[in-house]
């Protein structure tokens, strides 16, 4: 361990400048970015990173979000490496690109800085803006800390090249964002070393002439539907080998599909993402002390959902909780309904309650976690969306 720590220094870094130096690290060719509240400080790191002459990068800053996804779409498919960055009205600008780029099969890695849509208008953390693009044929992985986000942009390379899909990274608004914690960077030989250059198979090549996106026939479309779907069925697989391989690299052991927190012996297990699993976990260990057996099921990989690996983790659990933050009118909780889809049908399901936690930034503290539980873990389970606030 000693060895690994010391290819690592430690940096006190918010999790948008994080995000930034994990870029930085992976040394992406172009990185098309519009500034957005609350992402900019990720265009800004990154700028100053390469007026220091630390990112040979070329930035490109045009003058929208969509322009800003078309421009890293036509240099990933010229066979360089991408990154991009934005957050909710930006992403939904960005919504009929975001099915270009994983139908043409790019590599671009974005990071979406997960804030609340409009309207009214706000700025607090929500995860609606990425939920709401979950059929757009991008993997999303979604991350509770700074040092988690800057591990995940490196390793969202990997994912992205060797699956040939777009990836979208995700931290909550200001709780991640803009909050300040110790990082470990590691060296840029390690990252170099994790790295392969990026050789796309397939791209834009004037000695070959292919193209992208040009108009095609029923079949030939449908087709390529399926070619989407047995690329996604191998990404579950390859982001735990990709997280162990990094792990071996840096000691760090946390960035699997799915994180399991005290689960063993649990009668009653909290199911959430992003940086509330910080404090579910606090919440557990006080529940611990009131003899009340919680544990906690992160969700750290959304898109394609790991569904026998969540079957696997809640077998034999009597009661799941889902702590929702996002809201889907009409429906309820995103989480909530998708793991009600993943759990018809296994024997002896467990007890499940979707709970509308922390929609639209609303502070949930470790005491108002452990309210929740006692309260609902003896409860029927109701199908209609539950507010907590």
């Amino acid at each position: 361990m000693n060895a690994i720590l010391s290819n690592q220094n430690l940096q006190l870094l918010s999790g948008n400048h994080a995000a930034a130096v994990g870029a930085k690290l992976a040394n992406p060719d172009v990185s098309p970015v519009y500034p957005i509240t609350p992402q900019t400080p990720i265009l800004e790191k990154m700028i100053a990173l390469q007026s220091e002459g630390l990112l040979d990068t070329e930035i490109l800053t045009p003058e929208s979000e969509h322009s800003a996804l078309a421009a890293s779409i036509s240099a990933s498919l010229t066979g360089v490496r991408v990154f991009t960055a934005t957050s909710s009205q930006g992403l939904l600008l960005m919504h009929e690109l975001l099915h270009y780029a994983s139908g043409a099969r790019s590599s671009i890695v974005m990071f979406n800085v997960n804030r609340t849509v409009a309207s009214p208008w706000g700025f607090w953390p929500d995860q609606l803006d990425s939920l709401a693009q979950r059929d757009t044929g991008w993997i999303q992985l979604y991350s509770e800390s700074p040092q988690e986000s800057l591990d995940s942009v490196i390793q969202a390379f990997v994912i992205a090249e060797t699956a040939r899909l777009p990836v979208m990274i995700n931290h909550d608004a200001f709780y991640v964002s803009h909050a300040v914690e110790p990082v470990n960077v590691p060296d840029q030989s390690v990252v170099d070393g994790f790295l392969a250059p990026f050789q796309p198979s397939v791209k834009l090549d004037p000695e070959i002439g292919r193209s992208f996106g040009a108009p095609i026939a029923q079949q030939p479309w449908n087709e390529s539907r399926q070619e989407v779907d047995r690329a996604m069925s191998g990404v579950g697989e390859l982001v735990t080998s990709t997280g162990r391989q990094w792990g071996d690299l840096t000691g760090r052991r946390n960035c699997d599909m799915l994180e399991a927190y005290r689960c063993e012996d649990a009668e009653v297990v909290i199911v959430t993402m992003g940086s509330m699993c910080g404090t579910a976990r606090d919440a557990v260990d006080n529940l611990r002390k009131q003899d009340v057996c919680a544990g906690l099921l992160k969700v750290r990989l959304f898109r394609p959902l790991p569904a026998e690996a969540l079957r696997q983790a809640l077998a034999k659990i009597p009661c799941a909780i889902v702590l929702d933050r996002n809201y889907s009118p009409g429906t309820g909780g995103i989480l909530h309904q998708e793991l009600k889809g993943v759990l018809y049908g296994v024997d002896h399901p467990p007890k499940l309650h979707g709970l509308l936690t922390g929609v639209g930034g609303v502070s949930v503290s470790s005491a108002k976690i452990q309210h929740l539980v006692t309260t609902y873990k003896d409860a029927a389970p109701s199908f209609e969306p539950v507010w907590t606030e």
